[in-house]
Parts: C-alpha cells; sequence; structure tokens
C-alpha cells in the first residue's frame, strides 16, 4: 500500500470566551476540542495526519511553491497572462500581500506548524499509548514536519516568528532571525532522529524517517556553510546504515512518475494521488493530487505559466554520453521543438499533438504525458523533496569544502553520471575533467551538475543562496547570461521576499519587514 492512510480532521484552533453562562460557551458535541480531544493514540495519530495534510496545500509543492523555487531562480521562467503571477518570478515585488506569490506560503507554512506544535504539545500528555515507541513516533513525525516548514521559511524570508506553542487569535507574531530559526530547525531535527523509525511498514509508506531527518538536517547545515556537520549526517547515507536503505534506481525517470514511486531512491515524498479530487479544505475528500503539472504544461494542454530556460538545453547537449547519444535527462526533462530529432527513439508527440508551440521550451519533469493525453489539477505523481542523488552530490560538495581530496569528491558525483539510464563517462574522462585540478574549478562545475541532475525540483533557489550567487555583482551577472530576470535583481534585497505586509502591520511593529521594502 503506497500512501499513508490519512484521516483528516480540523483540530480546534480556538477557545471561546465569554461571561459565565453566556450561550456562546455551549459547546457543540459534535467538534472536538482541546479540552475533549488529546485523550488517547487514535487522538494524536489523527493529530499528526492532520499535520502531514498541510502538505496537500496550494502554497506547497501542490502549487504554488515551485513558482518561487524553480521559476525564481536561473533554470525557469513566467510571461503568464496573469501578470502579477509572472512579475513575481521577475523579482518585481509591487504587491507584498499577493496571496499566491507571498501570503499563502506564509499561511500556510505557519499553519502546518500550529498542527505540529499542537502534536508536540499535548501527545506527550497522552498516557494510553499502546507502547513508547508508537509515542516517540509520533511526536517525532511532528518535529520532523515543524522542522520541515521553519527551512521554507528561512529560504524564503530568512527572518519569521518562532512559534513552539499553539496559540490562539490573540497571538501576535515578533521577529525571529534567521540564526533563531536554523536553531530549531537543527534541535527539532536531532530530536527528530532519535524518535523516527529507520522504516515504515507498507501501511505508512511516506512518513517521515530518520532518513529524511538526517537529509534535511544536512541540508541544513550546508545552507549555514557547516559542511562538517553536513559531512557527518550524509556519513550514515554513504556508508553507514542508510547506504543499505537507499540508492540510485537505474532508471532516472522512475523518480518521477506514479508507477515506482517509493523507490530506494526517494528519502522523503509527498504521497500525491488523483482519487480524491476535491478542494484543498479540511475535509475527508480533499484533494491529494499534484497540481503543478496544469500550470507548466503547454498551452491547450495547460496553462503555460511556468517554462524552461534553453540554456538548460545547450548545456546538455555540451556532452554526449558512453554510447555516443545525448544524456537523455534532457528529454526527461525538459519538452522543445528539436527533441523529436535529438531523440528519435521517442515518442515525437507532446500530450498526443504535433509541436506547434514555436521556440518555447516547457518543463517536462513531472509532467503526465507519459500516460495520458491532458493535464488537469489532479496528478498522481509524488513529489520526491529529497532524493539521493542530491545526497549524493551534496556530499562530494561537502568533501570540496573540508578540505578533501577532489578526486575523493569526483566518486560521488560520477556515482550519478553513470546512473544506467544517464550513462555519461566519469568526470576524470569528460569534456570536464580539468574541474579536478582545483577545488574551486571542482565546485563550480558541480553546481551544473546539480542543475543538470536536479532541475525543477525545488532545490536551485536554495543552491544559488549557498553558493553565494545572489551576493555580488559577479553572480548576478553569471544568472543575467542564463536568465533575464535576473536583471530586475537588486543584491541585499532580492535574495530574500518581502514579509506579507498584514502581517507586519498586524504585529503592530513586533514584526518587522525585510531589509529595502
Amino acid at each position: 500500500m503506497k500512501r499513508i492512510n490519512y484521516i483528516f480532521v480540523v483540530l480546534a484552533l480556538f477557545l471561546m470566551s465569554a461571561c459565565s453562562g453566556s450561550l456562546l460557551e455551549i459547546e457543540n458535541p459534535n467538534e472536538p476540542t482541546v479540552s475533549t480531544f488529546w485523550k488517547s493514540e487514535d487522538d494524536a495519530q489523527k493529530g499528526i495526519n492532520a499535520a502531514y495534510s498541510m502538505l496537500y496545500k496550494e502554497g506547497t509543492w501542490m502549487r504554488w511553491l515551485s513558482f518561487r523555487y524553480d521559476l525564481g531562480g536561473d533554470e525557469g521562467w513566467s510571461n503568464s497572462p496573469w501578470n502579477e503571477l509572472a512579475e513575481w518570478t521577475h523579482f518585481n515585488y509591487v504587491n507584498y500581500n499577493f496571496w499566491e506569490g507571498n501570503n499563502l506560503h506564509w499561511e500556510t507554512f505557519y499553519v502546518g506548524i500550529f498542527r505540529a506544535n499542537q502534536v508536540l504539545k499535548y501527545a506527550p500528555e497522552i498516557t494510553s499509548f499502546s507502547s513508547p515507541e508508537r509515542q516517540k513516533q509520533v511526536i517525532g513525525q511532528a518535529e520532523f514536519l515543524r522542522a520541515l516548514w521553519y527551512f521554507q521559511i528561512v529560504t524564503l524570508w530568512e527572518k519569521g516568528t518562532l512559534n513552539l506553542e499553539p496559540q490562539d487569535g490573540n497571538y501576535i507574531p515578533s521577529d525571529a532571525s534567521e540564526t533563531q530559526l536554523w536553531n530549531q530547525i537543527e534541535t527539532d531535527l536531532k530530536d527528530a532522529i532519535a524518535n523516527l523509525p529507520e522504516t515504515w511498514d507498507a501501511a505508512n509508506t511516506g512518513r517521515a524517517t530518520v532518513g529524511a531527518a538526517k537529509a534535511l538536517l544536512a541540508k541544513a547545515y550546508m545552507q549555514q556553510h557547516k559542511y562538517a556537520e553536513a559531512k557527518t549526517e550524509l556519513q550514515w547515507f554513504i556508508d553507514g546504515k542508510g547506504s543499505s536503505l537507499y540508492g540510485l534506481v537505474d532508471e532516472y525517470v522512475d523518480n518521477f512518475t506514479h508507477y515506482n514511486e517509493n523507490n530506494k531512491e526517494g528519502i522523503f515524498e509527498i504521497q500525491f494521488d488523483d482519487k480524491n479530487k476535491g478542494n484543498t479544505d479540511n475535509n475527508a475528500s480533499m484533494a491529494t493530487g499534484f497540481q503543478r503539472t496544469q500550470f507548466y504544461a503547454p498551452g491547450g494542454i495547460g496553462w503555460a505559466d511556468g517554462k524552461a530556460r534553453a540554456w538548460l538545453i545547450d548545456e546538455y547537449k555540451k556532452e554526449k554520453r558512453v554510447d555516443g547519444k545525448i544524456d537523455t535527462r534532457l528529454l526527461n526533462n525538459v519538452t522543445y521543438k528539436d527533441f523529436p530529432a535529438d531523440f528519435p527513439d521517442s515518442d515525437p508527440k507532446v500530450y498526443g499533438r504535433d509541436w506547434n508551440w514555436g521556440d518555447d521550451c516547457f518543463i517536462r519533469k513531472y509532467s503526465t504525458n507519459y500516460f495520458r493525453n491532458f493535464e488537469d489539477y489532479f496528478a498522481p505523481n509524488n513529489f520526491r523533496i529529497i532524493r539521493y542523488a542530491d545526497i549524493l552530490l551534496l556530499y562530494a560538495e561537502c568533501i570540496a569544502e573540508t578540505g578533501g581530496s577532489i578526486t575523493d569528491a569526483a566518486v560521488y558525483v560520477d556515482k550519478v553520471r553513470q546512473r544506467p539510464s544517464t550513462n555519461l563517462a566519469k568526470l576524470a574522462d569528460s569534456p570536464f575533467k580539468d574541474c579536478l585540478t582545483s577545488k574551486d574549478k571542482f565546485l563550480k562545475r558541480l553546481q551544473m551538475e546539480r542543475s543538470l541532475e536536479l532541475c525543477f525540483e525545488g532545490v536551485r533557489w536554495m543552491d544559488l543562496k549557498r553558493w553565494g550567487l545572489l551576493d555580488n555583482a559577479e553572480g548576478i551577472n553569471e544568472l543575467k547570461a542564463r536568465d533575464a530576470d535576473f536583471n530586475n535583481f537588486v543584491i541585499g534585497k532580492h535574495k530574500r521576499l518581502p514579509i506579507p505586509q498584514i502581517e507586519v502591520d498586524n504585529s503592530a511593529g513586533a514584526l518587522t519587514q525585510n531589509p529595502n521594502y
């Protein structure tokens, strides 16, 4: 069974207060409240399922978050007729309260944190768990999910409000620094590692594991340039217990369809499904489909709101496979006018149609073109938030950044390059073999290797930040050469989003706006 059997419940967010005897204090016996809920293991399980359900909201990878991570970087762009939607991928932030570009992310992440906080507050007080291990597992999942949401907050805004208790409607947010947020993420993930299992049974596939927590902790360390600490966590995947649990699958494309999900390469996946074709409210029939595909598909099939940059095509073609053919990752990641000629053994049609989209380049990764001739808001593909290829490339980066041998670091890049379906030569035998002559050259090549492997998987923006390309004119000029949107980029401003203005206004000065906004 590939899906978590989620039971979505709406827990009472606020307790009503009024004069004694007021009719307003009468509780609806059919609605759970804090005082009537959180009594049993089943309640705790429903609570953690409600926390997972925040992954099925438009403000996450389900839909709009990809616009921030994939289209905000240099791999993608937008010329959507929805002008404000496109402008937010061009760094033209005029309305700080633009719902789909800013406020919805903030709200979704903090509701997710609220739900995790409820579990972390009340689950430890429940005495009827079937075993201490079951209680620890519920708590560990909440710790992981809270860290996951704070990771997005610190990546996008670099500050926020630090909330570790379930708050009521009187809560006033106040400033928490980037350092404070990273510290909390580290604390939560260390605790989660101690509480989570390494694997789940089939009925619980998709829940957070030790591997998911270790991988996210390593990413958190790397974003802070704590490469030694990150390397220690990643080592578990390389020659520790994780090396027997995770690995690369032979076929690259198996990471992006619904045919081979939760395979050994997937470390944490959102369990999308196209069966519950409802809305994203909090009810048992809420939608659990992957909605990005509708927005990235070519016009007439989808909305074509997100497109690929053509430089990716050129980069893939700079090196042939060992068999002399073009890297098939290009075919799996980008759809463009000349792909039938470049890949004569592939289906030349796009969703059953001949090419009629001019010179546009479309994001093919995660599309459902492989099994149907249309898109809608209910794609069944799991989204892989973290996969093993990412781990290998991060480990190579850590080796180089901690003074290790570049030759040793290249071993882990070569594992990704030599996946059977990718079939590239080792770096030492490639057109880029000069990258092995120095740390700086290796890291520069690694930046491109990561894009060719991981494009449109929500990692590019954090990579650009970690590498410092958003901090100086040299880095921005490099990005401008690949993506004209960076002509609008202001150093010291646009590496972070503006805090939603309504949140700043409602805080009475306790939560301040980001610099230069």
